[in-house]
């Protein structure tokens, strides 16, 4: 089975923008991520799935010197961005994780792509509920998600919007044809609820400046929640905007109903 990672990033981000080439310490934040998933051993590739503006040439150049393979899409049909790189590449399993989840822990990707070997998931993530979908569950920023080609056309194929840049997960968990799985933390993983874990507001990048500084590359999440809990003062700079991440959230969610005519 070919099982690769497809990471969406754009440059073109209104909160922060240009924010996967912002450096820390030198080095480009999405080069950190993308150094941690090398170590996984499951995976085919690592593609970066960007679209086809002008304001992503940048990040283009800068992965290519990188080595590291690129597809250009949408704008924002995410959906069809990634359809469009599986046919390209003959993807049969995407493990999908975002440009902006800099703290995706390797360990859990490949939990995801062996998961996904389970011929009948079509779609698999991290979450707070075995029952429910919690967009907003702090363990998304480690856990990426698992979706199978299959459901994505059959997805695609239905959709009714070609705006599928915020929620399109939902696609996936909301609609009942899907055969979805939810993985809980481990038992002891406490992931604190004053944090973010995600690089959305410029508070994300002053904490992630703290984290990657004193933790390097190789860190696990085990490792970033005590450096987190010895030092729990760090929740002042990012728990401002914890609250705008959720309205934002609601305000631009995609309408992820499905025609069922078809």
């Amino acid at each position: 089975m070919r099982i690769d990672i497809f990471i969406p990033a754009r440059l073109g981000s209104k909160r922060l923008p240009k924010k996967h080439l912002k450096e820390i310490n030198g080095i480009p934040v999405i080069k950190y991520l993308l150094d941690r998933l090398k170590s996984c051993r499951s995976i085919n590739r690592i593609i970066v799935c960007t679209t086809n503006l002008k304001q992503d040439n940048e990040l283009v150049e800068y992965l290519q010197k990188e080595g590291i393979l690129t597809f250009r899409g949408s704008e924002h049909d995410i959906l069809g961005r990634f359809l469009e790189a599986a046919e390209y590449f003959n993807t049969e399993v995407i493990v999908d994780v975002e440009a902006d989840k800099i703290y995706t822990d390797p360990k859990y990707v490949e939990l995801i792509s062996s998961e996904l070997q389970n011929t009948e998931i079509d779609f698999i993530t991290g979450n707070n509920s075995l029952e429910k979908f919690e967009p907003e569950s702090g363990f998304h920023g480690f856990m990426p998600a698992g979706i199978t080609i299959r459901s994505l056309k059959k997805i695609c194929d239905l959709k009714k919007t070609e705006n599928t840049e915020t929620g399109y997960k939902e696609f996936f968990t909301e609609n009942k044809f899907v055969k979805k799985r939810f993985l809980l933390p481990e038992s002891d993983i406490l992931i604190p609820t004053d944090f973010r874990f995600s690089l959305d507001y410029s508070e994300d990048f002053e904490l992630a400046k703290i984290i990657f500084s004193r933790l390097g590359t190789s860190f696990d999440t085990r490792e970033l929640l005590n450096f987190i809990k010895e030092n729990h003062d760090l929740h002042k700079i990012v728990e401002p905007v914890i609250g705008k991440w959720k309205n934002d959230y609601k305000k631009d969610i995609t309408k992820f109903n499905l025609d069922k005519s078809n």
